[in-house]
């Protein structure tokens, strides 16, 4: 099963590349569809990749220069 922040990120990336900000009656069961499949092909991934070397980074960027300074 999909985590809710894959599902979330399958969604928003669904949204932005069909255009489509709100769903209707005839434009909703392929957008769900297509939600489910990206969020089921994104846990795939993430589960076949190797463990991470480096943890990602979880404070922005410009927060990390602005405490180095």
């Amino acid at each position: 099963m999909a985590s809710e922040e894959e599902i979330a990120a399958a969604r928003q990336y669904c949204r932005k590349v069909s255009g489509v900000q709100k769903t209707s009656a005839a434009t909703e069961e392929a957008f769900e569809r297509a939600v489910e499949i990206i969020a089921e092909a994104t846990r795939d991934l993430i589960g076949a990749l190797p463990p991470r070397k480096v943890p990602p980074k979880t404070e922005p960027p410009l927060r990390r220069l602005a405490r180095q300074n």
